[in-house]
């Protein structure tokens, strides 16, 4: 089995999103882009609010908006892999679990519903029973 921690080298795009996602998501960036605005709000005099001095703005941000939500959808998508491959683990290696809760994410939205009201119809009776008991108490 390969090393479940080692750093993937060969894959350009996913070392680019993951660093990406963590440099779009520091303080740093953010201190970047509202500085970035301020210039931008600043100059509009010098360039008496101009057409140009506008589109200017609405270029960048909505070519880093652009960029950016395919960066953090990438490494999204690989959290939740991760996530969903751990819990799945879990499942399988714990005795009273129901293995066929492994991979549930591949099922339709009509079988997570389903399955999604097969699990709120035993909280309920959960809630129920605690109550009962709670009302038996002196």
């Amino acid at each position: 089995m390969a090393n479940p921690h080692r750093t993937n080298s060969g894959n350009w795009f996913t070392n680019l999103a993951n660093a990406s996602a963590a440099a779009v998501g520091s303080p740093a960036a953010f201190i970047f882009a509202v500085a970035t605005i301020i210039a931008w709000l600043i100059t509009g005099p010098l360039f008496h609010f101009s057409d140009a001095w506008q589109l200017v703005v609405n270029s960048w941000t909505n070519i880093m908006t652009f960029l950016v939500v395919f960066l953090i959808q990438n490494s999204q998508n690989r959290d939740s892999r991760a996530i969903n491959l751990k819990l799945d683990e879990l499942i399988r290696s714990t005795e009273r679990a129901r293995n066929e809760m492994i991979d549930i994410e591949r099922l339709s939205d009509k079988e997570l519903e389903s399955l999604a009201k097969h699990y709120e119809r035993i909280r309920q009776e959960w809630d129920e029973r605690r109550s009962g008991r709670d009302h038996q108490r002196p």
